[in-house]
């Protein structure tokens, strides 16, 4: 009987172990938002962030955001509107369009307005505000500010590959366009190439 029982505990020993080893295991390790860590080539947040800086520094140095000031004797208004993923894979462009919006304020020569759904998520709120909230709380109808400009763009790339070996090449391409005359004042670009082996 005591050998059935010493023979029974290790078969159960044995089989949680080959469990456990079944399950792998997972270790995490957090690291700096802003370290480069490119695991397989793709499109990642350090390529989202450091295109939206570049491209947005870039756009600021150009002669269209002086002439503004000069004629109106303001700063502009920019909206930022839609970027296409043309690109070979999925790209999450919110984030990419996040990182323009937070460069574009983080310079400080412009102002920023809502776009898109956001917007109608906005008015929808001031609309309920206009039935439910009290008069003194109420955001105004009318007040919103118009965009001067708008920025859009896309996002290309194309791929190469022999074997075991790819190359990935990224091209990302915005342009301002003044929404008054649709005249365009700046087109920036941004090239990234990868190899992957």
């Amino acid at each position: 009987m005591k050998f059935k029982t010493i023979l029974l505990a290790t078969a159960l020993v044995s089989i949680s172990t080959l469990f456990d080893a079944c399950k792998g295991t997972t270790q995490v390790t957090r690291v700096d938002e802003n370290a480069v860590i490119d695991l397989s080539g793709r499109w990642n947040e350090t390529d989202s962030r450091l295109v939206a800086e570049e491209m947005v520094s870039d756009m600021m140095l150009r002669p269209w955001l002086a002439e503004f000031e000069n004629a109106k004797g303001r700063r502009p208004v920019l909206v930022v509107g839609i970027v296409k993923n043309k690109s070979h894979e999925h790209i999450a462009l919110e984030t990419f369009i996040k990182n323009i919006e937070k460069s574009v304020l983080n310079i400080g020569k412009v102002r920023l307005v809502t776009a898109g759904d956001a917007r109608e998520e906005l008015r929808k709120e001031r609309a309920d505000q206009n039935e439910f909230a009290t008069p003194a709380s109420t955001a105004k109808w009318g007040r919103e500010l118009g965009a001067d400009f708008i920025l859009q763009g896309v996002l290309n790339s194309i791929v190469d590959s022999n074997g075991k070996q790819k190359i990935v090449f990224y091209q990302t391409d915005l342009e301002l366009t003044n929404m008054e005359t649709n005249e365009k004042v700046w087109i920036g670009d941004k090239k990234i190439k990868k190899v992957i082996e």
